[in-house]
């Protein structure tokens, strides 16, 4: 049964293996510095090991509850976040359309726009979650 594993600051999907007499992890999936189980690392998995049981409902709820939960109260996972933050802002002010529209793919520039919309809704559900919560005496 495969499970999360964290080495250094990143996490892993692995699977124990016995070969030879001895256990082995085989590594399903880097699921880098905060375990997110997406469809798209589902899809990857179940084509790349279809031997492997996992177990998708399981890990996606530990995930979320066994790792993510103690990293919000993390003052270093907080001061990493603020500082990704930081360069996304950048990487989007850096952002040119005009170089952009140049490209013929068309379904890029439609990621690109979906990707905008859902980035602007989840900005505006935190920023109003921080207006109704403790800290409504900050300037907005």
């Amino acid at each position: 049964m495969a499970f999360i594993r964290k080495r250094g600051k990143s996490y892993y999907l692995v699977h124990n293996v016995r070969k030879e007499g001895c256990v082995r992890q085989l590594q399903l999936a880097s699921l880098g510095r905060r375990p997110r189980i997406s469809d798209q690392i589902i899809q990857v998995v179940t084509a790349k090991y279809p031997f492997v049981r996992v177990d998708w409902t399981r890990l996606r709820q530990n995930a979320s509850h066994d790792f993510v939960q103690p990293m919000l109260n993390s003052s270093n996972y907080l001061q990493d976040l603020l500082g990704q933050i930081r360069s996304v802002h950048l990487d989007i002010a850096d952002f040119q359309w005009p170089a952009f529209e140049v490209l013929r793919e068309r379904e890029l520039r439609a990621q690109f726009a979906t990707e905008f919309r859902l980035l602007r809704g989840t900005l505006e559900v935190k920023l109003g979650q921080l207006k109704k919560g403790r800290f409504t005496s900050m300037q907005l």
